[in-house]
Order: structure tokens, then sequence, then C-alpha cells
């Protein structure tokens, strides 16, 4: 599927310039903000992206797409849940 979207011509010199490839960073960052969003998986990211999981990976650490951590809260709830699963 192709998307066409109108920017201001000094914002597209500003994004070849800094970009090259507009339409590849512009798939790159929707498929990001979806990931981000939840409404897509990390293969599908891969996928979308052409790129295996591990690149995917690389592709968010770049991009300082990070996991949501746990609140210390959250991280006792589930360690209690783990040593009850386990037993003693």
């Amino acid at each position: 599927m192709a998307i066409t979207i109108e920017l201001p011509c000094a914002i597209e010199e500003k994004l070849r310039s800094d970009k090259g490839d507009i339409a590849a960073a512009g798939k790159e960052a929707l498929l990001i903000e979806l990931y981000r969003e939840g409404r897509i998986s990390h293969g599908e990211l891969a996928d979308g992206l052409g790129l295996s999981r591990s690149q995917a990976d690389e592709v968010l650490r770049r991009r300082r797409v990070t996991e949501d951590l746990l609140t210390s809260a959250e991280l006792a709830e589930q360690v209690a849940g783990l040593r009850k699963l386990l037993g003693p």
C-alpha cells in the first residue's frame, strides 16, 4: 500500500538532507509508533521493516524505544507470584 503525505518544502528539504530516503524514514517512524502503541507485535514490526527480529531490536535501540519498566511494587508482586508457583 502506498501512502502519500504533503510536507512544506522547507521540511522536505531538511528531511532529505538528514535522512536521504524520506519514504523509508516515514515507514520506519510509522511502524515504530504502531509498535509503541501496542498495535503491532515485534514480529510484525520486523516484517514491516524487512528485517530480522534482532535487526528490529537494533532499530528500536537506535530510536530509544524500550519496554516499559516495572515499578518496584509490580516487580515484588511478580516475585511473590513466582515464589508461590515454585513452592518452598
